[in-house]
């Protein structure tokens, strides 16, 4: 250690701080990794504030983890990255702040930041130059980052409506990224101490590896016209009948049935044991049970011509019941009680198995059936055509012109957008007013933003949002009758900030009618520059000359300047 012993900010023998709660300070654990030589570490912190306010208090602290010649290096990486913005958006960025970080080891890493700021976090933690990291989870999926080890800061999240305990599948996400190949013979996964850790619970969560997957996958309209076009009805539905999803339905059907094939084999067994010389047991039993459902009142009573019957009708048939009990056979039988017994439970196997029956059949097939009603409504709506051939009668479906604008149309929103573009919506607006509608068609809000009434900009924006909002209700109704999941309603809560960027309003002013992150505001805008690619190449598929492909591409060029310009990769 003596060569690293010139380090500032670092006071060996200091206790740890802790809050009032009792949980350990950031940059206590910062220092602690440092000392224990555990670093470089990630210490997953469930929330970007919390990850912003930890380097700050790190900062403040004074921590330092590199030596001269390692922030040199950093100051150099971090100056060539940031060439291209202007001195005005760095300011905007915090730049000197986060620049001031990264000299003393310290980063955080979050879907806030911008990618420029996210990938030289990235590159000088790759490099041991940076050496401890406060991450959200987006840290754990699909980047190149091991550390040494691996700080949990808290074993619960907020999943979107309330906070949870972190699952298997999320903890073994987190901390497999302790331990770097070819560097450390072990990685150290650290979970930081507070009162509300039950050790017992931790324990379990980090020894149980197996978590169940799901899947999400169904099938969208421009998913089915695409494997139309290509592979045609018949191998469309083979394709999807083999998808994961289908896959987990009818392993759960396959699972059923095999429960079924054992209560098939109870009921035979409980059919031999209330066998009765006499008669025919099972047909007394349905009468005493009738005869009970009836005197309870579960059972209504019908009477002449339909009508429901009368008390005068139900005592009849009561009466009707007791008389049938009384002679039948089986009501002498001196083993009759034990009968009944066996009865019993062959009533209850037999109400099991016929919901089991019932639940496979709504299973499997189900991605099928999806698929067959989104055709339906394409067909309805003109996007496919159907014929059958004469000789054979063999169905097949051919994809229209509109059908084919479909094909080039991704997203949530994907047949509101070739709706949109079928109807002419949106003939009478301007580049900036294109830009902002494909963010509202792109714009997915928060939680406590989705009821909000955003102000709207003015102009022939406002106009051709009416008329998507439209489109859109009369989709809604039809997607209900066909009960395939509905479309998002296209929200604004970005619009005006989006098309003052449009009209080129700086960074600073966006972002202040934004109320969002630099980072999420650049990611929107990459949302928007791809719907926009989307509407130039499927106008041109349908026009060669199409106005609205080059409103399009004029609106791509308006979006995509400054910050965002940096921030693309192509």
């Amino acid at each position: 250690r003596g060569g690293r012993g010139g380090r500032g900010g670092r006071q060996r023998g200091r206790a740890p701080q802790r809050h009032s709660s009792g949980r350990i300070s950031r940059a206590a654990i910062v220092r602690a990794l440092d000392e224990t030589e555990l670093t470089p570490a990630t210490i997953s912190i469930l929330s970007r504030n919390g990850c912003d306010q930890a380097g700050r208090q790190a900062l403040h602290e004074g921590i330092r983890l590199t030596t001269r010649e390692e922030r040199d290096e950093i100051r150099e990486v971090a100056l060539a990255a940031v060439a291209e913005l202007s001195d005005e958006d760095l300011s905007v960025l915090g730049y000197h702040e986060w620049l001031s970080g990264l000299e003393r080891g310290i980063a955080a890493h979050h879907a806030g930041l911008i990618p420029v700021f996210k990938s030289v976090v990235e590159t000088l933690f790759q490099r041991r130059l940076v050496k401890a990291v406060f991450a959200t989870e987006t840290l754990a999926l699909g980047i190149n980052m091991p550390a040494r080890s691996v700080v949990i800061e808290q074993l619960e999240k907020f999943n979107g409506e309330r906070r949870a305990p972190l699952t298997t599948g999320e903890y073994t996400q987190l901390t497999g990224r302790a331990g770097r190949r070819g560097i450390d013979t072990e990685g150290h996964a650290v979970v930081v101490w507070s009162d509300a850790v039950d050790p017992e619970a931790l324990a379990h969560l980090a020894s149980k590896r197996s978590t169940p997957m799901k899947s999400s996958f169904r099938p969208t309209y421009n998913m089915s016209v695409n494997l139309l076009d290509r592979v045609g009805l018949a191998a469309a539905r083979s394709l999807l009948e083999q998808s994961f999803a289908q896959f987990r339905g009818d392993r759960s059907g396959v699972g059923g049935a095999r429960r079924g094939c054992g209560a098939a084999e109870s009921l035979t067994g409980y059919g031999a044991a209330m066998h009765c010389e006499k008669g025919d047991f099972l047909q007394y039993a349905k009468l005493r049970r009738d005869l009970e459902a009836i005197e309870r009142g579960e059972v209504a009573i019908i009477g002449a011509g339909g009508r429901r019957g009368t008390g005068a009708d139900r005592r009849e048939r009561v009466s009707q019941l007791r008389r049938q009990l009384a002679q039948h056979p089986c009501a002498s039988c001196p083993d009759l009680r034990a009968h009944e017994r066996w009865a019993g439970r062959w009533f209850a196997l037999k109400r099991t198995t016929e919901q089991q029956v019932r639940e496979i059949r709504s299973r499997t097939g189900t991605i099928a059936r999806t698929f067959d009603r989104v055709v339906d409504l394409l067909l309805e709506r003109g996007y496919l055509s159907r014929t059958v051939s004469e000789p054979t009668g063999t169905e097949s479906i051919a994809v229209e012109p509109w059908g084919a604008v479909l094909r080039r149309v991704y997203g949530e929103r994907d047949l509101l957008v070739a709706e949109c573009l079928r109807r002419d919506a949106w003939g009478n607006i301007d580049a900036a007013g294109l830009a902002t509608l494909c963010c509202a068609l792109t714009y997915e809000p928060r939680r406590d933003d989705e009821n909000a009434d955003p102000e709207l900009p003015r102009g022939p924006f406002r106009e051709a949002f009416a008329q998507t909002l439209t489109i859109w209700a009369e989709l809604d109704e039809l997607e209900e009758r066909y009960r395939l999941p509905r479309t998002q309603l296209p929200h604004a809560g970005l619009a005006l900030a989006m098309h003052g960027w449009a009209k080129g309003d700086t960074l600073a002013t966006t972002l202040e009618r934004s109320d969002l992150g630099v980072g999420d505001f650049v990611r929107w805008s990459k949302q928007t520059i791809d719907l926009l690619d989307q509407i130039a190449q499927a106008s041109l598929s349908v026009d060669a000359a199409s106005p609205l492909a080059e409103l399009a591409r004029d609106a791509k060029r308006l979006v995509r300047r400054g910050i965002v310009e940096a921030s693309s990769t192509s």
